[in-house]
């Protein structure tokens, strides 16, 4: 089976420990990154078959970071899970609004994270 690469893009070394744990156990090949300017230095070079991505990071958030990633072709058709601590009414919805192909809330729910991540890998 062809081992699917997916881009964690999360700057709390906690939560990236938790993600790369669950991703790797179910045989993920995960590259990280801890901003989006690292994310996309990283795109550069490399191909991902999804991209995990955290809303809250330094300097440009995971929103505007999504966004110009459907702005450019090479990387507009990669899935993009957002992953945030806002749970507030309308964050889902700015998340899909801004190009995010779904979206799973902090503190991680590993079977849904897993499911989610699974659903936009198929």
């Amino acid at each position: 089976m062809d081992e699917k690469k997916i881009l964690l893009v999360e700057d709390n070394p906690v939560n990236r420990r938790l993600a790369i744990f669950l991703l790797r156990s179910q045989g993920y090949q995960v590259r990280e990154a801890t901003s989006a300017l690292d994310a996309f230095e990283i795109l550069k070079t490399e191909q991902f078959d999804l991209i995990v991505m955290d809303i809250q990071l330094p300097g440009m958030d995971g929103l505007e970071a999504t966004t110009k990633l459907r702005a450019e072709p090479a990387t507009a058709e990669i899935p993009v899970i957002a992953v945030t601590s806002y749970a507030m009414a309308g964050d889902r919805d700015k998340a899909l609004a801004a190009g995010c192909s779904g979206y799973v809330t902090k503190p991680i729910d590993k079977t849904i994270f897993l499911a989610e991540i699974g659903r936009h890998l198929k």
